[in-house]
């Protein structure tokens, strides 16, 4: 994934989402609707998010030295990793705690009614504006993948990040919208609760969601298995009749480290082996450009 388009998704979800956080807090003010203070908290948490996916991308660019000899791309992991608690901590369990908050003293919106509504409205057109952006960014190196595929197996994390949470506040607000509109069609503050909590559930879903997706890469990950077989077939060539194993792992999004055991003629002088490899570290970067630490071990195939 072209780095450049996970930045261009970001500060598309950033701006939507400082204007729609302010525009929410005010309708807060004017109506005391929990479900518009669940929606705000929950688009400030998401702004506090794409900063630090930003920051990630930044730290993450810097260059190798003698305490991180293979980079810092890993960074991007770390950092979406925390945008995934602060979505459980600081989205979901606000929002769960202010919709039981709201059940116990169901008060009805008897102010500015018809304000929370044109704002959610605006809301969803704006958040359907940097959902949009998203998805354009994501076709671009999607492929023929579903979207779940693409969400599970995405070495970048921040497209997936970002559509995660542009479905989920476009969903939110949509509960938000039924939430209130209940309200004042019955009077009745309980809905604004439900919709409340409904905000809350869904927005503790996607932080799971997100954090499992994210422990993995952190983990470490292996090259996808289009990149391995490309990879494996690159070895081979002249002074190299096979390859004994492979093994490959995730540096970063953009960066994969190549270790192999390759097998080599018999007989063969250490110059040509030498020459073996260097050429065969070449034909592996030519076709995967993003593997760029490769060691390889010259060995004789034996049963």
């Amino acid at each position: 994934m072209s780095h450049g388009g996970g930045n261009r998704a970001i500060v598309a979800a950033l701006a939507a989402n400082l204007g729609i956080a302010v525009t929410k807090f005010i309708a807060y003010l004017l109506t005391s609707s929990s479900s518009m203070l669940a929606e705000s908290v929950h688009s400030l948490a998401d702004s506090g998010n794409q900063l630090l996916l930003l920051v990630g991308g930044k730290r993450a660019r810097r260059a190798a030295d003698d305490e991180h000899p293979f980079g810092y791309g890993r960074e991007r992991y770390v950092f979406a990793f925390i945008v995934s608690i602060v979505l459980f901590s600081l989205g979901g369990l606000f929002a769960l705690y202010e919709a039981w908050h709201k059940w116990e003293d169901p008060h009805p919106i008897e102010s500015w009614k018809w304000v929370p509504v044109v704002v959610l409205v605006a809301a969803i057109g704006l958040e359907g504006f940097s959902f949009r952006t998203a998805i354009h960014e994501s076709n671009l190196v999607r492929g023929k993948q579903s979207w779940v595929s693409f969400v599970r197996t995405a070495k970048a994390p921040e497209l997936p990040v970002v559509l995660l949470e542009d479905l989920g506040a476009l969903i939110g607000l949509v509960l938000a919208l039924l939430g209130v509109g209940l309200t004042l069609v019955t009077g009745n503050g309980e809905w604004d609760a439900v919709g409340t909590a409904g905000i809350g559930v869904l927005l503790v879903l996607i932080a799971i969601v997100l954090a499992l997706e994210t422990k993995s890469l952190l983990l470490g990950e292996s090259a996808t298995k289009s990149d391995v077989a490309a990879i494996k077939s690159a070895l081979v060539g002249p002074g190299v009749s096979s390859v004994i194993h492979l093994r490959t792992l995730h540096l970063g999004p953009e960066e994969v480290l190549v270790a192999a055991k390759i097998e080599v003629p018999a007989a063969t002088t250490a110059a040509d082996v030498a020459a073996a490899i260097d050429a065969a570290e070449q034909r592996v970067r030519e076709a995967v450009p993003i593997a760029r630490v490769i060691y390889l071990e010259p060995d004789l195939r034996r049963d």
